[in-house]
């Protein structure tokens, strides 16, 4: 257990976080020239390889930490509110503590989504010390299997050290759907983390173009225990995920590649991890004029996505500027994949 002058630093450090939030919700609703959240990725490989997860490799090196200085830089001077450090697994870049300072420095909120096997105490005081703000840990089930290695079973301890040593905010995120084997797995998941001081979501895993799973009926149930744990979140108050899981489609303005982009290892700006190759533009050459149009666009896969975090970034702007042009990613994708296989097939 954290001792008493600890706990008052936890607590005092939140209230701080709670303010900054607050600041940047009230600018958010304000002013829509500007990014509310973006995905930055300063690696792609990862020391796992879950079964269900399209967005690692087990070869590529850290993207050089320069260049990825430089990528936070021009999302500060989009007024990108919060930058979120993704991968595969950020904890294997070897300047991951500057990385997070620098969006600090600029007075942006740092999170990171980690598979949390690589945190240690020591590793966590660093991450305070570079000033993270939130970090998020899916766990898929309680013992290892084929599909996923992320378990309570290996990962319990990791949650203990969090809950000891960390003054950031965490997040335990569990799953269903997407070929896990026990959906009750994600109700012990949450209860766990709830009872360690976290906060709690459920994720429902969808196909690789981000679009929609059915739940079973288990998996329904087990849904709605979570809900009933008494915690509600954004998805929670826009009814989408409700929609998710009885299998039903949602009418909503995806503002992807304006509220939210998602900046790829090789610094190119996509709609999100689901629907890469759109638009493509490298993230130093991305304007408010770029930001503008696509506030302004349909997506033809919003429909059918699952994509949690494009989601509750874009409820923020669900009641304005209807989205009077078009967009078609998964064409720009497959004409992207034919140019591939094309220069694939001349070598």
């Amino acid at each position: 257990m954290p001792n008493v002058s600890f706990r008052v630093q936890r607590d005092w450090t939140a209230l701080k976080r709670r303010a900054r939030e607050l600041r940047f919700i009230a600018h958010g609703l304000a002013d829509t020239n500007h990014v509310v959240q973006a995905h930055l990725i300063p690696i792609r490989r990862c020391n796992l390889a879950c079964g269900y997860c399209n967005e690692y490799d087990d070869f590529s090196a850290p993207v050089d930490t320069s260049v990825v200085l430089d990528r936070i830089d021009h999302l500060h001077r989009l007024g990108t509110t919060l930058i979120m450090i993704s991968g595969g697994e950020p904890l294997l870049h070897p300047d991951l503590d500057l990385i997070i300072a620098r969006i600090r420095y600029h007075g942006r909120m740092a999170g990171m989504i980690t598979n949390g096997y690589l945190l240690m105490p020591d590793r966590i005081r660093r991450l305070n010390d570079a000033g993270l703000d939130h970090l998020q840990i899916s766990i898929d089930n309680i013992q290892p299997d084929d599909v996923s290695v992320k378990s309570l079973k290996v990962l319990d301890k990791k949650l203990q050290m969090l809950a000891e040593h960390s003054l950031f905010h965490v997040n335990i995120n569990s799953v269903l759907g997407g070929g896990t084997k026990n959906p009750e797995d994600a109700l012990t998941i949450a209860k766990r983390a709830r009872a360690l001081g976290f906060s709690t979501t459920v994720g429902i895993i969808h196909d690789g173009s981000g679009q929609l799973k059915a739940l079973g009926a288990r998996e329904k149930a087990i849904y709605h225990e979570i809900r009933n744990l008494g915690q509600r979140n954004f998805a929670h108050f826009s009814g989408f995920q409700d929609r998710i899981v009885q299998g039903e489609s949602s009418e909503w303005r995806c503002r992807a590649g304006a509220r939210y982009i998602y900046v790829c290892e090789d610094g190119l700006v996509h709609y999100c991890s689901q629907q890469r190759g759109y638009p493509g533009t490298p993230i130093a050459e991305y304007t408010k004029a770029d930001l503008r149009r696509e506030f302004l666009t349909e997506k033809s896969c919003a429909p059918m996505c699952t994509v949690s975090c494009v989601h509750m970034t874009s409820l923020i702007d669900f009641w304005r500027a209807p989205q009077t042009l078009k967009s078609d990613p998964s064409a720009a994708n497959a004409e992207r994949q034919d140019l591939v296989n094309i220069q694939s097939a001349g070598k």
